[in-house]
């Protein structure tokens, strides 16, 4: 019961004009960067990032999450239409839902995708409401010790199963508690790595690390490529699926939800890998595995309702514990911290009204985005036709005002630029950069959760293995690393092996 009332509560926040307002205007936002390629939820939110220094809490966290898993939703749009995502999590909807419009059913599988969205999107909202006020109570009895091991855990996870690499993922991370431990040591009074620059003695502001790191190099990259291709289809007729449609997507749908609730938690998978996994898992289960590729549409309702699924839950940890799941996240919670809002278990005690009105907009802004998704698809077709030689100059001028406006220094500009660098030549040695603003996120307080563990055990570094719950978590980082070490192990003894023996 004390959650409905709870929940009542987070509606009457949601259904203020203003924050209605800032949800339309964030699911809205987030549709058109999920349907214009190359400009993904990362870019976006760290270009916006600045903007939300005159917002109160509230309707800034609310809009910042619409443009997320508005996103999510957008990015089925050219995935159907162009056979071009425009978001990574949209790739694996190509497949089929691209195949379908070639066969004249467009409709039915943007329609699909939507519900498949909705639905999925509810659930995980759900989620959250569930299973946050727990986590969060549970988190509560946590000491320095526990933070400690906990952020290790996360970090040691997030570079672990981030795609690609495994050591360059590791020391990306290690690259952003270097960077997150820039400024003057608060103990100390003395300056680290400020290299004698003044406007280095704060640290590195966040707003600079994610537009530098995302918005910028992401547009120097798309620079490389070519223009974009015509879209398929401009004219959409049929667009409600059939029952035989709705029976074979069902399950596919149910199944993406619980594979992306699944994925969401976990730090550094996200919405692309729970696409990835449902499309594996519907292709295996399926009576004729051959007609994927080929149209299917349960190749559309599973990944959609994943990605969604895992864009909702990917908030528990963010919200309870203030450990982000992925770099979205990341920024997310770096917005809380911009707003002076310590990020953990305590923002629900503290800031109920933005906890559950955060929530109550997220049904909210699913019910939106079917509404806006559905009879504007026209819309979103003649979006994709602005070229994109059109669209970076615009945002060039945004991230540049908004990182001006914060501190009003010429040379936040200059560290924008040299973050950009960096992020563009981290592109091009195909070094994740998700794991580095994780790490530069939570670089500062895994050290003030050290130190402050160290302190109280009077040096004693076993203090974190003495305590039940942060031992639980040093196990779970040295079984991380093994699991995900023992393949390649594995794998070179049998070169070795076949190379002797040959």
């Amino acid at each position: 019961m004390e959650m409905f009332s709870n929940l009542i509560f987070g509606f009457s926040v949601a259904l203020s004009l203003q924050n209605l307002t800032y949800c339309f205007l964030g699911v809205f936002v987030g549709t058109a960067i999920g349907v214009l390629p190359g400009v993904g939820p990362l870019v976006t939110i760290a270009m916006l990032l600045p903007i939300t220094f005159n917002l109160a809490p509230i309707p800034a966290l609310i809009m910042l999450s619409g443009i997320y898993y508005g996103s999510q939703y957008g990015g089925s749009t050219t995935s159907i239409l162009m056979n071009l995502p425009g978001e990574t999590a949209s790739v694996v909807t190509c497949i089929d839902g691209y195949q379908m419009a070639r066969q004249g059913r467009a409709g039915p599988a943007l329609a699909i995708a939507a519900v498949a969205s909705f639905f999925a999107g509810c659930v995980g909202t759900l989620l959250i409401a569930l299973f946050g006020p727990p986590i969060a109570e549970m988190a509560l009895k946590f000491g320095a010790p526990e933070y400690f091991a906990l952020m290790l855990m996360a970090l040691i996870a997030a570079a672990c199963l981030s795609s690609g690499d495994m050591v360059k993922a590791l020391a990306m991370v290690v690259l952003g508690l270097l960077l997150g431990i820039i400024g003057t040591d608060v103990n100390s009074g003395m300056a680290r790595f400020s290299f004698g620059l003044p406007e280095l003695t704060d640290g590195m502001g966040f707003t600079i690390v994610a537009v530098g790191l995302f918005a910028v190099s992401e547009i120097v990259k798309n620079l490389e490529t070519k223009e974009l291709g015509e879209v398929f289809t401009s004219k959409i007729k049929n667009i409600m699926p059939t029952l035989h449609d709705l029976k074979l997507s069902l399950g596919p749908i149910m199944r993406g939800t619980a594979v992306g609730a699944f994925f969401g938690t976990l730090p550094g998978t996200g919405p692309s890998i729970a696409a990835f996994s449902t499309y594996m898992v519907e292709k295996k289960m399926a009576a004729d595995p051959s007609r994927f590729g080929k149209g299917a549409i349960e190749g559309v309702a599973g990944p959609e309702a994943a990605n969604n699924a895992a864009a909702q839950t990917a908030f528990i940890p963010t919200l309870t514990l203030g450990i982000p799941g992925s770099g979205t996240m990341a920024l997310m919670l770096g917005a809380l911290t911009i707003q002076g809002i310590a990020p953990g278990p305590q923002v629900m005690t503290s800031k109920p009204d933005l906890f559950w009105g955060l929530i109550a907009s997220m049904w909210i802004g699913n019910a939106l985005l079917v509404i806006l998704n559905l009879p504007l698809v026209g819309l979103w077709v003649q979006l994709l036709k602005i070229p994109y030689r059109w669209l970076f100059p615009s945002i060039i001028m945004f991230c540049s005002v908004g990182n001006y406006s914060v501190n009003n220094s010429a040379m936040d500009l200059y560290l924008v630029g040299v973050m950009g660098i960096l992020g563009y030549v981290l592109v091009k040695l195909e070094c994740p950069p998700a794991p580095l603003i994780l790490g530069f996120v939570l670089g500062p307080l895994m050290e003030e959760n050290l130190r402050r563990a160290l302190l109280i055990s009077r040096g004693d570094p076993t203090v974190f293995f003495t305590r039940p719950i942060s031992l639980g978590f040093m196990i779970a980082s040295v079984l991380i690393l093994i699991t995900m070490i023992m393949p390649a192990v594995r794998k070179k003894k049998i070169e070795a092996y076949e190379g002797g023996g040959g």
